[in-house]
């Protein structure tokens, strides 16, 4: 499941790019464009980053997580090596509870 996580997150994470870009193309000149509609733009634009952004965020969690697999420490707290609860894991696959979150359950 995780493989195919991180292929659906790199797919997403390039139609976010042509989104982007096409955003970035469609702003050049902004001629005729009142302050409604310049804002408008940015606001979407800046969506669009922070979508990418955390895209790129889950897939290098995502990533992770299938080295961990691949090394046989999927499944450990990085910090005290105690497993993580199966329900967790199935929960939020990518999950790398440290001690600090543990104290904040």
């Amino acid at each position: 499941g995780l493989r195919a996580d991180a292929e659906r997150i790199r797919t997403e994470i390039d139609a976010s790019g042509q989104a982007l870009a096409g955003l970035m193309r469609d702003s050049g000149g902004g001629a005729g464009d009142d302050e409604a509609d310049t804002g408008t733009k940015n606001i979407t634009r800046e969506h669009e980053l922070s979508l990418a952004a955390n895209a790129r965020e889950m897939l290098r969690q995502t990533e992770q997580a299938l080295v961990r697999l691949d090394e046989g420490t999927y499944g450990t707290c990085e910090n005290c090596g105690n497993p993580i609860g199966k329900a967790r894991l199935q929960a939020f696959p990518r999950a790398v509870v440290t001690d600090a979150a543990l104290e904040a359950v």
